[in-house]
């Protein structure tokens, strides 16, 4: 159980606690949970504090109760991530990487910014801009495909970003702030889905012939600073089957 200080209620910190390892893959599927009772123990709350927890990880998606036997740990694809997503956690743990993931397949380079991309940096279109991909994994595979757009006078101050390897002493929004001493203030984040084209299908590491014909996630994430300068495009493109999932707590 975690040391750290917590506002959230009791139940909530339970839940995270068991989401956090079952999420990573150290609580494996198949896995019986404590009972009520000795939850309640542990932690140190009333019996109905603990099965608030139990029934939240149940809604959640991350268990089930089976009658005479106790709460099972249930297989299942972690959520895709976003890069506002990632922002959020580095901020908060000064790691973008969500439970369980890890990132591989980096790859950066200076190329000519596409219409869209040109519009959305406030460039001229067939500008220099440096592409930054990677690929999120968890233990199901393929999480998300992240393309970062970012503009080239970025990487003449901080010249790793055109670099094909992960980034060291922070993420590219804290490295781009760090240098030019203007915090990002400002995000605006989209939500879609689309089918995937035989160029979307290689990225996600698939069969460009033949790609799935369910839809698939796509966020996409503006990030501007405390002047009005577009620093980054973040396109993420969720694997098959993934879902976009996020959580806030209610004003009662």
């Amino acid at each position: 159980m975690s040391d750290q200080a917590d506002n959230r209620a009791p139940y909530a910190q339970i839940a995270a606690h068991y989401a956090e390892l079952i999420t990573s893959g150290e609580l494996e599927p198949g896995t019986l949970l404590p009972s009520i009772k000795n939850l309640a123990q542990e932690w140190k709350v009333s019996t109905a504090t603990a099965e608030k927890a139990l029934r939240k990880l149940r809604t959640d998606g991350l268990v089930r109760g089976i009658h005479g036997i106790g709460t099972e740990v249930l297989d299942r694809p972690s959520s895709m991530s976003s890069g506002s997503q990632r922002q959020d956690r580095g901020r908060r743990s000064g790691s973008s990487w969500g439970s369980g993931e890890r990132s591989d397949s980096h790859q950066a380079a200076l190329v000519s910014a596409p219409a869209d991309v040109a519009r959305v940096l406030d460039i001229p279109p067939g500008s220099d801009v440096i592409r930054r991909r990677r690929v999120y994994r968890d233990r199901h595979g393929i999480v998300a495909h992240s393309t970062s757009w970012i503009p080239a006078r970025y990487g003449k101050l901080i010249p790793q970003l055109a670099k094909s390897e992960r980034l060291t002493g922070g993420t590219s929004l804290q490295l781009i702030a760090e240098a030019t001493g203007r915090p990002i203030t400002h995000r605006i984040d989209t939500a879609s889905a689309r089918l995937l084209t035989s160029e979307d299908a290689q990225l996600l590491e698939l069969d460009p012939a033949k790609p799935p014909a369910e839809p698939v996630v796509v966020m996409t994430a503006k990030f501007v600073d405390s002047e009005s300068n577009v620093v980054e495009y973040g396109v993420d493109l969720g694997g098959p089957g993934r879902t976009w999932r996020t959580e806030s707590e209610v004003a009662q």
